[in-house]
């Protein structure tokens, strides 16, 4: 791990820096962390234990949380010159990653590789590069930086690191906020991933903070029927019916419905365009976002996609039961509405399971935080704008937000105009820019000094 730099030297802490994040960055892609779904996985453990060094090292002690073999997430305090009951800030970061498929990418995409890239010139490859092994690096090197120089915050920070993310954070932050409430008291605020990297809307930059996020509904749809030979009429097939309520659920065009958070990125987006927002315009708004169009065009409507299938042991016996498993995604706020038409669409006779039902979240996009990350990517990149979002996938925030936590989504990066970044997470060859990545340590740097007097 990297050794903190006591002697003294002619390079400025800014450029130290930026060399600690690309090595944190580096080292941690290098650790597995893939997570399966299952027990099959290697684990967090060791990522854990990396990031717990790296904390030790400048004397700040960790905690970690085991809640499964090899499921292992951290907790750590820093600064804070009041009482434990004052106002805290939360930054988390999860250290788990999807798998990777070695054959299909470029280059090992466990090997933490830096090679040019036609769109942001040298970048960092490897699975994490973007989700979210990037944000935790920029965290640790400029906590390290400060805590070596003597730059603690006034207001307390809880650093969370946490296992089990890319599965839902059931054994995770889940665990951390039910298994240890106490490590997060006065805990006020946080920020996390996905939000503050920058997208190109007619040569302009905008940053997107996500202050929303969709509702996650994995469902199980179970059909039962009467088993027969497949050779005789069967009024009552499992298969049947069950393909139907498939065919309903996946064809459904559900309508265009705004939240608050839609409402003032679809206005920012607006005036960058000279349109006036309305719900009729909306899509075509989105469309200003390019490649990013197929992960924000999905905030304006929940989704519902059918992702798997599963009926029969042989050809002729129509069989007793049949399922199928349902991504359904859905807007903050508009809850009772979706599980109604669901419900509608599934019909008759269809049973649904939950495998994992989180509720969505909408954060008010205002106070000293919203100030603190505005000022801090301004600072940075002066002729941008900045908006907030909402999320169409889910994150740990879903969680910390169950202790009336005030999340956003912060991991800032200035992207080039052509890089496909939405297209990265769980993507093949995923990639950051080292020029986003040391733009990012600057900018969390002035958060803390903007977010934590």
């Amino acid at each position: 791990m990297p050794t903190p730099d006591v002697s003294p030297t002619t390079d400025t802490a800014a450029e130290r820096t930026a060399g600690e994040v690309v090595e944190i960055c580096r080292d941690l892609i290098r650790i597995d962390t893939s997570n399966y779904g299952s027990d099959g996985g290697p684990g967090e453990r060791k990522a854990a234990e990396y990031v717990a060094g790296l904390l030790d090292e400048v004397g700040i002690s960790a905690r970690l949380h085991e809640t499964a073999t090899g499921r292992t997430s951290l907790v750590a305090h820093w600064g804070g010159d009041g009482g434990s009951s004052d106002p805290a800030l939360l930054i988390h970061g999860h250290l788990d990653v999807v798998p990777a498929e070695a054959s299909d990418w470029q280059v090992d995409p466990f090997a933490g590789e830096i090679r040019d890239c036609p769109q942001g010139g040298p970048s960092l490859w490897g699975r994490g590069a973007v989700d979210m092994k990037d944000f935790d690096a920029m965290v640790l090197s400029v906590v390290r930086a400060r805590q070596r120089a003597g730059r603690l915050p006034s207001r307390r920070v809880v650093l969370a690191f946490t296992a089990d993310e890319e599965a839902g954070g059931h054994l995770g932050a889940q665990k951390l906020i039910e298994d240890l409430p106490e490590e997060f008291d006065g805990v006020t605020e946080g920020i996390g991933e996905v939000g503050g990297f920058s997208t190109t809307i007619r040569g302009r930059r905008l940053y997107l903070i996500e202050a929303a996020e969709k509702g996650m509904a994995w469902m199980r749809l179970t059909a039962r029927g009467t088993a027969g030979h497949g050779s005789m009429i069967n009024h009552d097939n499992a298969v049947s019916r069950l393909a139907a309520a498939v065919a309903r659920i996946g064809a459904h065009d559900w309508p265009v419905q705004l939240t608050p958070t839609m409402q003032t990125l679809l206005a920012a987006v607006g005036e960058l365009v000279g349109t006036e927002p309305t719900p009729a315009n909306a899509e075509s708004l989105i469309e200003e976002f390019g490649p990013a169009a197929r992960m924000i065009g999905a905030t304006l409507r929940h989704v519902t996609n059918p992702t798997m299938l599963d009926a029969g042991y042989k050809v002729n016996v129509i069989p007793t039961e049949a399922t199928a498993h349902i991504d359904g995604r859905f807007l903050p706020g508009y809850e009772d509405e979706f599980f109604a038409e669901l419900a509608r669409l599934c019909g008759e006779g269809i049973d649904i399971d939950f495998l994992s039902n989180q509720r969505p979240w909408e954060t008010p996009y205002e106070g000293a935080v919203v100030d603190a990350m505005t000022r801090s990517l301004l600072a940075e990149d002066p002729g941008a704008s900045v908006a907030p979002y909402l999320m169409s996938a889910g994150t740990d925030a879903k969680h910390f937000t169950k202790l009336g936590i005030r999340t956003y989504g912060f991991a800032p990066l200035r992207l080039p105009a052509d890089l496909d970044f939405t297209g990265l997470f769980h993507g093949v060859d995923e990639r950051v820019p080292i020029d986003a990545l040391q733009f990012g340590t600057r900018v969390v740097d002035r958060f803390l000094d903007e977010a934590t007097r």
